[in-house]
């Protein structure tokens, strides 16, 4: 058995996926292929996951790491799965590019990875990427299945889906804690154990659709009360989220500071009342690296701990994925998958985020049915930026990316179209220069 992680030089999720996987029985003797184009980050990946697999996995599992694109085929062949986590361009330049440029256009953002023009510049770069794994693994691994954890998730993973050979699924842990960290902000009286929910949409606006406690108590009514008084009264960091309840019923799955910017609601030119009423944390995204950076000499050594590096199993879908599928035993998760008919009333070729039956056949979604209204639209709203996007990248068609900005409801709302095509042809300048172009 073959693991391949891409992006290992993101080595704290790297760790959890692969730590998660050795605490498997099928996977203490798995072979962990390590690829990056970072030399310094994966040599520190790879003394991390070798000392891992000594502490945990007493050295059961083969290491091994593959620098630069010239290797990337020997990296995966014959993986039997491949978890996604890259970042084209990183923070530096592309990050700074994608929030820097638009701030002369007067647009502002907060996280920048999943839409808004950021997002969509983000997708179209790491597609530019993603065409030549998809290449290799249909080559020297044709039957892996693909994990993707990259954002923007609908538009890497709709790609994926719909134009390359290789099965894939994304995956996102805001589905996970969507119900335990709501219960727990309206300190209501219970745990995720103590609920049945249902959740369906598309990743980072997946809708909690229903929620009752073991007897069939529907709880909404009181999570819409508490979270409309808790609006009302005091600042907190999920009042977007919050909003959505009041105005259109229900919760979703990822947070206010990314929520803030997949609509024209919050984030208004001229509007600083806007931002300090819902507590909207702009430059949000570019802050964390920033701090990440600056702390990662300090979490490396804490990591490594003196060599001994512990393990606990974490709630990441991946390796329960692959455990099921290897051995039979059926998982549930909420998967990003093509659409056709999973929502009724959403685009069939959309990305969706749905529950999903995992097991030896693979990936299964499941059946949604119709979402409410207002949710579809919500949702609709996102969903055509991003199938412009995805066509952009499969086409070539500048006209694509531009429409795809004209669409994103942040963008659209603030600028004009002649705006919005200066602005493309900015960014397009600016991430090609750098060295991460989009076409």
């Amino acid at each position: 058995m073959k693991i391949t992680f891409m992006g290992a030089g993101s080595t704290v999720f790297s760790k959890n996926v692969l730590g998660d996987t050795m605490l498997c029985d099928p996977f203490h003797d798995v072979e962990i292929a390590l690829y990056d184009i970072d030399a310094d980050r994966l040599e520190e990946s790879y003394l991390l996951i070798c000392a891992m697999n000594q502490s945990i996995n007493q050295g059961r599992a083969k290491v091994t790491k593959y620098l630069g694109v010239e290797n990337r085929k020997d990296a995966l062949r014959n993986a039997n799965f491949v978890v996604d986590a890259i970042q084209v361009g990183l923070y530096d330049p592309c990050t700074i590019i994608d929030f820097e440029i638009p701030k002369k256009y007067g647009l502002r953002q907060t996280i920048a990875d999943t839409l808004g023009i950021g997002g969509i510049m983000r997708g179209m770069r790491t597609i530019h990427v993603l065409k030549d794994f998809a290449r290799d693994m249909e080559e020297v691994c044709p039957n892996a299945w693909f994990l993707n954890y990259t954002n923007p998730m609908a538009i890497l993973s709709g790609y994926m889906q719909r134009y390359t050979g290789v099965k894939t699924v994304g995956l996102c842990h805001s589905v996970q804690v969507c119900v335990p960290s709501l219960l727990k902000k309206l300190d209501m009286p219970y745990t995720v154990e103590d609920t049945i929910s249902k959740i369906a949409g598309i990743n980072h606006m997946a809708w909690l659709l229903e929620i009752t406690d073991k007897q069939g108590n529907d709880l909404y009514p009181e999570i819409r009360r508490l979270a409309k008084l808790k609006n009302e009264t005091e600042k907190h960091k999920d009042m977007v989220r919050f909003d959505y309840i009041d105005k259109f019923g229900y919760y979703c799955t990822e947070s206010s500071e990314h929520n803030a910017e997949y609509n024209p609601f919050y984030i208004k030119a001229g509007r600083d009342d806007l931002i300090e009423k819902f507590n909207i944390p702009l430059d949000e995204y570019p802050r964390r690296c920033i701090k990440q950076i600056n702390n990662w000499q300090a979490q490396k050594e804490e990591l490594m701990a003196g060599g001994n590096v512990e393990h606990v199993r974490s709630r990441e879908y991946a390796s329960y994925i692959m455990e099921a599928i290897v051995t039979n035993t059926p998982y549930k998760i909420g998967g990003n998958v093509l659409n056709n008919g999973l929502i009724s009333n959403l685009p069939a070729e959309a990305c969706v985020e749905v529950p999903c039956l995992v097991d030896a056949n693979g990936v299964t979604p499941t059946y949604v049915g119709e979402l409410p209204l207002q949710l579809a639209a919500m949702n609709s709203s996102n969903i055509y930026p991003q199938l412009l996007t995805i066509e952009a990248a499969h086409t070539g068609s500048k006209e694509a990316l531009y429409q795809a900005a004209m669409m994103d409801p942040h963008t659209g709302a603030q600028l004009s179209t002649d705006e919005i095509v200066s602005l493309c042809n900015e960014l397009i300048e600016a991430h090609t220069n750098a060295g991460y172009p989009v076409f």
